[in-house]
């Protein structure tokens, strides 16, 4: 379960994405990020998964990652489509003792779970063609207006591009543990919840240790390289916003403008 966790991963490539401004890739995920709840009816969702396999294509990036990625988050997705299948009024489909499956019911579990599917893909797709050090070149010339409010703009790229770097690190070392635990006897996926949550105790204290030293080494190997952050710092590579970028763009903003228009066509047929 842990290895499927694929997020903060990178996949180095050659495509147009990966070639991609990290500028321009980092505002049009916030924005599909917006369209997805802009554009929540059938049309829309259809839309957003589709252009988001075409993303995949042209990326070169396998759609198995994507199942990968849902499946340690696939029973919240399953908890929450219960919910709403079960519990949300509306005309029935059929009844039977106290549970009442209903048409509206299922038209939110369909559009929720899509949302969903879409909302960790997407996001996924970013870190899987951005490099963690380009990122970071990208997330502070965005917020680099912010610094004359005297946000540590720098530090701040830093730290989320660190967090970003050390989840694999962290599944990684998580998942040795829970195996060495494992060979000394420990029952982690047998008996009762509290069992297991009490099971994971001597898991979760070396990970913690263990993230604490990788934190002091970090910072420590980080000072005695002499940083000071981001200022007078140079950039062995530039940001530079090319025709290519441009032109993606303009092809994305055209699909979310259709993707946001759906809800209209939605409407005009009535349903």
């Amino acid at each position: 379960m842990l290895r499927d966790i694929t997020i903060g991963q990178h996949f180095p490539g050659n495509s147009v994405i990966h070639r991609m401004d990290p500028r321009a890739k980092l505002l049009l995920t916030v924005a599909y990020i917006v369209i997805l709840f802009v554009g929540s009816n059938p049309i829309g969702l259809a839309l957003s998964a589709l252009f988001l396999i075409l993303a995949y294509g042209v990326a070169k990036i396998p759609l198995k990652l994507i199942g990968k990625s849902l499946r340690p988050i696939l029973p919240i997705i399953l908890f929450t489509a219960v919910l709403n299948l079960f519990f949300v009024p509306g005309d029935p489909i059929f009844t039977w003792w106290v549970i009442t499956v209903t048409w509206q019911g299922l038209y939110n579990v369909l559009v929720l779970s899509v949302r969903i599917v879409c909302l960790i893909a997407g996001t996924s797709l970013l870190t899987y063609t951005t490099s963690p050090i380009v990122l970071t070149d990208a997330l502070e010339r965005l917020l680099k207006p912010f610094a004359r409010l005297h946000l540590p703009v720098h530090e701040l790229a830093m730290m989320m591009t660190i967090a970003l770097r050390f989840i694999p690190t962290l599944i990684e070392e998580t998942d040795k543990i829970m195996s060495a635990q494992k060979a000394r006897g420990a029952e982690l996926d047998t008996g009762k919840l509290t069992d297991r949550i009490r099971a994971l105790i001597p898991v979760l204290i070396p990970l913690f240790i263990s993230a604490f030293r990788r934190a002091d080494e970090l910072a420590m190997a980080m000072e005695c390289r002499c940083y000071h952050g981001g200022e007078g710092r140079t950039r062995l590579r530039q940001l530079h916003l090319g025709g290519m970028d441009l032109v993606l763009v303009a092809v994305c903003a055209a699909v979310f403008t259709l993707i946001g228009c759906s809800g209209m066509l939605w409407g005009l047929m009535g349903l």
